[in-house]
């Protein structure tokens, strides 16, 4: 893997933050600043701590904030419960996007135990970045915890 943007559980999380960005232009305009706001905000906190935690190149941080994206996940299917309880979307829609958010659970929790696994295991070599600055060009060597 060469950037967060290769790891599944980001895909799976930009494809519904697609869709739900797609839903809540048919919600009524008194919610913009209310439940709109609040599914945008979540379903991007997914993706971006995604990102963030792979930024870190360390295990654990990086399975700190995969938590953090689950946790937006869960906050994504209680707006989706409010946005069937007002009646803004259908139990169809409900459905479909409730499946969704719950397959990226599965998806993200299978990353975060792969993490977990792979900082016990040492199995995963995480890549180190240093510049030089002689020539402003980025080299990258591969280390373990061990180095």
């Amino acid at each position: 893997m060469r950037s967060f943007e290769d790891l599944d559980c980001w895909k799976k999380a930009t494809e519904l933050r697609r869709k739900l960005s797609a839903l809540v232009k048919n919600f009524p305009s008194e919610e913009k600043y209310r439940l709109i706001d609040q599914m945008i905000r979540a379903s991007r906190s997914v993706t971006a701590n995604i990102a963030e935690g792979f930024g870190r190149f360390h295990y654990q941080e990086n399975a700190q904030y995969c938590r953090q994206g689950r946790g937006s996940l869960y906050e994504i299917k209680d707006h989706l419960i409010v946005a069937l309880d007002e009646k803004y979307i259908s139990a169809s829609d409900f459905d479909k996007l409730t499946t969704e958010t719950e397959d990226c659970i599965i998806v993200l929790n299978g990353f975060i135990n792969y993490l977990l696994k792979a900082k016990v295991n040492n199995i995963v070599k995480e890549p180190e970045i240093t510049y030089d600055s002689q020539d402003s060009t980025v080299k990258e060597s591969l280390l373990t915890d061990n180095d």
